[in-house]
């Protein structure tokens, strides 16, 4: 079952390609994305890593964690499933 992999720090000149380079030496990457900007199209400067297995993404959180990727130390954990926000309609 694939399991997905929150990394943080990344640098604004990271491509999903990139990414999915780096991770790909801990096993099968399911998929490699870069969280975006709506209104700038820029990094947020973190994404999102779904590799193959529970045992490859165990790898790869420790391999990578604190390693350096395009010239900044990398954060790497877990993701967590985040409950989405209903939409309130401006109103609180």
């Amino acid at each position: 079952m694939a399991k997905k992999i929150y990394v943080g720090n990344l640098s604004y000149h990271s491509t999903e390609d990139s990414l999915r380079n780096a991770f790909a030496q801990f096993g099968d990457v399911v998929s490699a994305n870069i969280v975006m900007d709506r209104y700038t199209g820029s990094s947020k400067g973190f994404g999102f890593v779904e590799m193959g297995s529970d045992q490859a993404a165990s790898a790869a959180i420790a391999g990578m964690n604190g390693q350096e990727l395009d010239g900044r130390q990398l954060r790497v954990n877990e993701a967590n499933d985040k409950p989405r926000r209903e939409n309130t309609g401006g109103r609180w």
